[in-house]
């Protein structure tokens, strides 16, 4: 029978202890950034190698770096003094960039390999990897009325290729630090994430927010259809932005959860024709819809089982799809059309 590791319990974090976030320039990044800030942590650092101009968000106040960490040295500078890292930076989008660009989803792994080395080196308190439900095996979510993926379910591993590979394997990268050197990691597999201040064209855009853009496109046109990818009964869940970073805050500073993956995501499932139909209501429109069956659908279906994440933290992710969407929906409209007036806008 294996026995837990026993350690010491960690000074309580302070307000002026330093927070170092890569990603920071991207959408769950950005978001996690302003979550702290607003919790009145003063010392934040914030990187992604985007120039600072491009960042979704930039908060006032924060330490900003534009760092590419897929080389090693600017991973060093980035953990310097650091006390929690959460390692969000990777090069991916939705399920269309991550069929398309394999190569660069896998290349990630220079990132999370470097910046693993780099914390502990720097002796990092305690590291944060958001890794993916795509690292489930893909076997087990080739029908659409798909059981809830458990965390147990990443193996025997048949994982995405590219995205979910990589994913996998930094994992157990992380796994590995803390058995043999004592970092603790921690590791969540977020499921769908979609709100305001993300991607919402470009071709990294995940679902709910290109449907958001495509419905707005069609009202703004004049020409009331919308093209599907795939045959519309795919089934995802979708986890919203603000149920995401609270938590990644709980995960990080749950100590039972030291180098576990676990389910960060919603377990309301919906297919893609239900979601175009939610945003159709938001939209005040009913469109014709075209299917097109060569376009990157992902797989059949998947949505996470919360058993594990309501056992240990007595939570859920829990925002309604609808209540999420409507939010989403306004704020890609007005980003729409500032874009259409010539105005600087997040994409």
């Amino acid at each position: 029978m294996e026995t837990k590791r026993v350690f010491e319990k960690d000074p309580e974090l302070r307000k002026d202890d330093l927070i170092l976030i890569t990603g920071a320039g991207g959408f769950i990044g950005g978001a996690l950034t302003r979550y702290f800030h607003n919790k009145g942590f003063t010392r934040i650092r914030a990187v992604d190698k985007k120039p600072l101009s491009e960042w979704y968000q930039r908060v006032p106040g924060v330490e900003s770096l534009c760092l590419d960490l897929s080389q090693e040295e600017n991973c060093r500078r980035a953990c310097e003094g650091a006390v929690e890292v959460y390692q969000l930076a990777a090069d991916m989008g939705g399920m269309g960039f991550i069929e398309r660009f394999r190569i660069e989803c896998m290349r990630s792994v220079l990132i999370n390999t470097h910046m693993l080395e780099s914390a502990y080196r720097a002796g990092v308190r305690r590291y944060f990897f958001s890794s993916s439900a795509c690292a489930y095996n893909i076997m087990l979510q080739q029908d659409p009325n798909v059981r809830a993926l458990k965390e147990s379910d990443a193996f025997p591993a048949m994982p995405e290729r590219g995205y979910g590979w990589e994913k996998l394997y930094s994992e157990l990268f992380c796994q590995e630090y803390w058995a043999e050197r004592g970092m603790k990691t921690f590791i969540a597999r977020f499921h769908n994430v979609y709100g305001p201040y993300g991607t919402w064209d470009g071709g990294r855009e995940k679902a709910p927010a290109a449907i958001c853009r495509k419905v707005i496109e069609a009202i703004d046109k004049g020409d009331l259809r919308i093209t599907i990818w795939g045959d519309g009964k795919q089934t995802r869940s979708f986890m919203y932005i603000d149920d995401c970073v609270k938590g990644i805050d709980m995960i990080m500073h749950c100590d039972e959860l030291i180098a576990t993956p676990i389910n960060l995501g919603s377990s309301e499932l919906v297919t893609i024709d239900d979601l175009v139909t939610k945003v159709e209501r938001i939209a005040g429109v009913t469109l014709k819809r075209e299917y097109d069956l060569t376009a990157p659908r992902g797989v059949a279906g998947r949505n996470s089982d919360n058993t594990f994440i309501k056992q240990v933290l007595g939570w859920e992710p829990n925002t309604p799809l609808d209540v999420g969407l409507r939010v989403t929906y306004e704020w890609i409209k007005e980003q729409y059309y500032r874009r259409k007036a010539g105005k600087h806008v997040v994409e």
